[in-house]
Formats: C-alpha cells, sequence, structure tokens
C-alpha cells in the first residue's frame, strides 16, 4: 500500500486531537482511501513547550522548513491558528506542490479567495471544513446535500463560548462577567475573549457559510455585527417572562436576490429547536426551497471533534490522490455579491427603555414609534423605584431603516434612553 506523508503545523488542542486521531485511526483511513497514513513531523513555534510530548517517532520541530522542503510530504495540516503566518505557510506549501487542510476561519473568511486560486492554480486540494462549527460537518454538508436545492437562509449558533455565557445567565441568573469568568476557568473562552464576545468570530464562520450557501464573497464589513457584552440579565428575564430566549445568532439570508448577514443578540422562541441549544454546543439551521427547514447539531470546538474533521478533510484529500483527481475547489459555487439594504431586513424587535415615570412620557414613545410607522405588538413597563421605568417593547414587524430611525430619535429625548434593541426570530 502506498504512504501519503503528512506534516502537521501546530499542537494546541487542535493540533493534539489531530495527531491522536491520525495514529488511532490508521486502520480505518487505509481501508476508506487505499492509503497508508503516515505522520512524518510536527512543527511548533516553542519546542520547550513541547519537549514533553510523546510523539513516538514522529519528528518534532520548530523549522516550517522540514515540511515545505521536503517532497515526500503530500499534505500540510495548519492548525496553529491566526493569520500570519499561516497565510504566508499555507501559499508556500501549495506552491511547493503541498495539499493543504486547514481549520482557521479568520484566514479563511478574509483571505479564503485568495489562497482557493492559488491552490487552483497549482493544481492542489485546500480544505477546511472545521473552520465552522468544530464537529460539525456543515460546509462538506452544504456543499453536498443542497447543491441542487435553493438554500434561502443559514442561521444559527456559531461561537461555543457566548453560547454558555448565555446559558449560565438564563439558567443561574448569572451577570454577564459571572459567566464569562466561568467560560475562562473551564477553557472556553480566551483571557483576551474579545473575538467570541465582540461576535467577530460568528462574523468570520457566517462570511464563510455565506460564500458555501448562497456563493457570494463579503468581508467583515459586510457584517452588521452585535456582541453580547451589553446584554443584561434584565434582558434576559424579560424575554424569558415574554416566552423567548436570546441567543448571539449569525443569520445570512437571500433576499430578492440580495444578501443580508449579520451576527448578534436575537430573541429565539422557547419553542424553538435553537433555544434548546446549551452551553458550549453549536447548531446551524439551512432552510431550502425544496427541503424546508433543516438543523444541524453538535459539538462547536474542542479537541476531538474539531480534530474530527480536520481528519474528514485529510481522509478527503488521501482519497483523492488516491484517485489522481485532486485540485478541486472545495466549493466552487459563485454569484455576484450584491448586499440587501436596510429596507430589505425587516423583523419585529425587542426594544428596552428606560424613562422618567412622568406624564407625557408614553406620549412621546408612541409619536416616535408613529413616525417611522411602526407599531407595538407587547409592551412591558416596570417601576425602577428612582423616579424611572423601564419599558419592554416587543414590536410589529419593522426594517433595519426604522429601527435606525427610532434609535436616533430616542438618543434626542430628554429623560428617555435606549438600553437594548434586538431582532426577534421570525417564523419562531
Amino acid at each position: 500500500m502506498e504512504t501519503i506523508k503528512i506534516g502537521v503545523v501546530g499542537l494546541g488542542t487542535v493540533g493534539t486531537g489531530v495527531v491522536k486521531m491520525l495514529q488511532a485511526h490508521q486502520e480505518k483511513i487505509s481501508e476508506i482511501t487505499g492509503r497508508k497514513l503516515e505522520l512524518a513531523c510536527v512543527v511548533v513555534h516553542n519546542l520547550k513547550k513541547h519537549e514533553q510530548v510523546d510523539l513516538g517517532d514522529v519528528q518534532l520541530t520548530d523549522q516550517i522548513a522540514t515540511v515545505l522542503d521536503d517532497p515526500s510530504i503530500q499534505i500540510m495540516v495548519e492548525v496553529m491558528g491566526s493569520i500570519h503566518p499561516a497565510k504566508e505557510y499555507i501559499t508556500q506549501a501549495l506552491q511547493a506542490g503541498k495539499h493543504v487542510v486547514t481549520a482557521n476561519k479568520d484566514l479563511i473568511a478574509q483571505y479564503g479567495r485568495e489562497l482557493v486560486q492559488i491552490a487552483r492554480e497549482n493544481h492542489r486540494d485546500l480544505f477546511y471544513e472545521a473552520s465552522v462549527a468544530g464537529g460539525i460537518p456543515i460546509l462538506r454538508t452544504i456543499d453536498n446535500s443542497f447543491a441542487a436545492d435553493r438554500i434561502q437562509r443559514v442561521m444559527g449558533i456559531v461561537n461555543g463560548t457566548t453560547n454558555y455565557i448565555m446559558t449560565q445567565m438564563l439558567t443561574k441568573h448569572w451577570s454577564y462577567d459571572q459567566a464569562l469568568s466561568s467560560a475562562q476557568d473551564l477553557g472556553f473562552a480566551e483571557s483576551d475573549p474579545t473575538n467570541d464576545v465582540e461576535g467577530l468570530d460568528a462574523a468570520y464562520k457566517m462570511i464563510i457559510l455565506t460564500q458555501f450557501a448562497f456563493g457570494m464573497s463579503l468581508s467583515l464589513d459586510h457584517v452588521k455585527v452585535q456582541g453580547i457584552t451589553k446584554i443584561s440579565p434584565e434582558d434576559i428575564a424579560e424575554a424569558h417572562q415574554l416566552g423567548y430566549t436570546i441567543k448571539l445568532l449569525g443569520i445570512a439570508e437571500e433576499i430578492d436576490d440580495r444578501i443580508a448577514v449579520s451576527v448578534g443578540p436575537v430573541l429565539v422562541s422557547d419553542q424553538h429547536p435553537l433555544a434548546t441549544v446549551q452551553n458550549e454546543n453549536n447548531a446551524v439551521m439551512v432552510t431550502g426551497t425544496a427541503v424546508g427547514n433543516t438543523m444541524f447539531y453538535g459539538p462547536g470546538a474542542g479537541e476531538l471533534p474539531t480534530a474530527n474533521s480536520v481528519l474528514s478533510d485529510i481522509t478527503t484529500v488521501a482519497k483523492n490522490i488516491a484517485l489522481d483527481t485532486t485540485g478541486n475547489t472545495f466549493n466552487s459555487y459563485r454569484q455576484e455579491t450584491v448586499l440587501a439594504t436596510p429596507e430589505d431586513v425587516v423583523y419585529p424587535h425587542f426594544i428596552a427603555l428606560e424613562m422618567r415615570d412622568v406624564p407625557g412620557m408614553m406620549m412621546k414613545l408612541t409619536a416616535i414609534m408613529t413616525r417611522a410607522e411602526v407599531s407595538f405588538s407587547r409592551i412591558i413597563q416596570n417601576q425602577l423605584g428612582d423616579g424611572n421605568a423601564r419599558v419592554v417593547i416587543i414590536t410589529h414587524e419593522m426594517n433595519d431603516q426604522q429601527l435606525a430611525d427610532i434609535t436616533r430619535e430616542i438618543g434626542e429625548q430628554d429623560n428617555m434612553q435606549l438600553l437594548a434593541s434586538y431582532k426577534v426570530l421570525k417564523n419562531a
């Protein structure tokens, strides 16, 4: 049986899982691919940090040239993270005639099109299933199983850190800071959690999902992003009182051949499947014209779940090598990118305000809503005990431009402050 040699770059959580699975599942992979996979070397940045790691006969090195300059290594697995120097390493590997598997969502979201072109020019495979939703094989599912369907919307919980935090705030009535501290203690959140809690991690994943589902290439500037740092226990309690759970959702939807992509807190009906996704788990719901709603659920991160997605890509590359069919693009669906306007994006909204509890204030609020041509669906008022009241509104459907108009007018009022505004999921 012919041997395919692999070089792994990075030995963090995912890299460790990849090494474990490669070594443990050799026999099964060989049966599937008709090739023996051999881990030739592992490249790390700091050798001292990994000197206690037992890799058996596998070479541990801090020299990327060990992979790039060895013509016998056919596949490079990049699991080091960060954009640089990962981009340069992947580029050099493709140009050196190696196939590449990566889990680097930030890199693929920002430079995926460029790297795909380099792979195509060099007739090499570039796969990145593990870049979105950890152990859920969502990219390959969209590419293969929805190839004949017209996808209308892709949405879901694609960041386990924020979902863990939101779960604790709901079930244990913790503050945001308490829930974040717990997430950091458990290893779900980094010491600097900015990318997760501000929605950037989810936004990068939605960029990749949008390319697969709609064939449109976006930059981060095209995604409306709102994080979870300003969600209060009061927001969560009142949403729950109204029959909703707040989740950080990524939503990509096609509206009259235009695309709208957002990441932010959304009120989801307690009866909706996404409301039941707890802790660090992820779920992606794909809506197709033919199939309707389908949901894919599983761990969004972690050593072995993410490594499993990496191994599925490695297996695909190995089969392609065996069949001499390498060089095909992971996803070749392309359409002109046309963005939806604020008037196109229509949802009910949850709006929370603090205002002076004096005659005429509700009339002012009603006038603002009337000028924006927006009506109330539900309204709750609670006294705050200091002469102020907290008012929570669920509106009927309105577009993003109407929301912007309402937000601007509220900001111009004395004795009235906007505390929060979140989408309410339609058809939930």
